[in-house]
């Protein structure tokens, strides 16, 4: 049976070497509300156009693992209430139940390295969960990625997070991490989180260089994250976003929430008690995200 759809589009890019950026859909499906969510896929693909890139969004239909999405595609996508999340693990089980999906960062990566596009944009990765010594709770995206060879652009990691123990863990297990423009690991909704880089990159071309070098040196399949930061002035204040995490997180404890609720719970509360302040922070990085992973893309040839 036939499991995956490559676009003429993307399988043609792909095949002449012309730069590919894949995109997620779970941003589409589980991340905005309607409509947004649909005129937001829109302007992703249509930035990654502007970049001179061909955009890849991936997602599950019937069954079939699609890269690339036309309009009527994106619009189920956005619409249909029976989308499942779909991470790495899902994907068998899936698709050989015929049911539709949104990917997350696992699966996404997945399939577009498995398709052979090299670029990925998102908007912030999963990571090693606080209070992680009691609930041993760890997103999937950090041991797909330790097997997968792909760059990711994101915004680093869900400030909800534990931030120091995610980027040990991504030392411990083999993937690189280069900051774009900064020397400091960017926080998700903010600039930065206070937690330093080791390595520094500053142009498109320069980062396209690190993944051929990755590339020529084979060894382990893993990934490479590009990690760039929120405009300053399009981040969420930081004094704001301290305050209100605090609060999320004490109301976690209060009512017991463990496990694959906490993460909805906290970026729920944020969207609320900010005012929708966060959500903008976070497309303000996407949108970044999705520029710079098509010049990369553009660059890498």
């Amino acid at each position: 049976m036939l499991l995956t759809h490559i676009t003429d589009e993307v399988r043609e890019a792909l095949a002449a070497r012309r730069p590919v950026v894949a995109l997620e859909s779970t941003i589409i499906a589980h991340g905005l509300p309607r409509p947004r969510n649909l005129a937001v896929a829109e302007e992703l693909q249509a930035l990654v156009r502007d970049g001179g890139a061909v955009p890849a969004t991936i997602a599950v239909l019937d069954g079939q693992a699609h890269i690339g999405l036309d309009k009527g595609q994106l619009e189920r996508i956005a619409g249909d209430d029976d989308i499942r999340k779909l991470g790495h693990r899902d994907l068998a089980p899936a698709l050989a139940a015929g049911v539709s999906g949104a990917t997350t960062v696992s699966a996404t990566a997945f399939l577009a390295a498995r398709a052979g596009i090299r670029v990925f944009a998102t908007g912030g990765l999963g990571g090693v969960h606080r209070e992680w010594t009691q609930t041993q709770d760890e997103s999937a995206d950090l041991g797909l990625l330790a097997q997968t060879r792909i760059a990711v652009v994101c915004a680093g990691v869900k400030s909800i997070l534990d931030v120091p123990a995610t980027l040990q863990r991504l030392e411990t297990l083999g993937v690189g991490v280069l900051g774009y423009g900064t020397d400091r690991f960017p926080g998700f909704y903010l600039t930065s989180s206070g937690e330093p880089v080791d390595w520094t990159v500053r142009t498109p071309q320069e980062a396209a260089a690190v993944i051929r070098a990755q590339e020529a040196l084979g060894g382990p399949e893993s990934a490479l994250i590009i990690a760039n930061p929120v405009p300053r002035e399009e981040q969420l204040d930081p004094q704001l976003h301290d305050r209100v995490l605090g609060e999320a997180l004490a109301a976690c404890r209060e009512r017991g929430i463990t496990g694959q609720a906490v993460t909805p719970f906290l970026l729920d509360h944020l969207m609320r008690h900010t005012e929708g302040a966060s959500l903008e922070a976070n497309l303000a990085a996407v949108r970044g995200n999705v520029r710079l992973a098509a010049q990369i893309a553009a660059a890498y040839g």
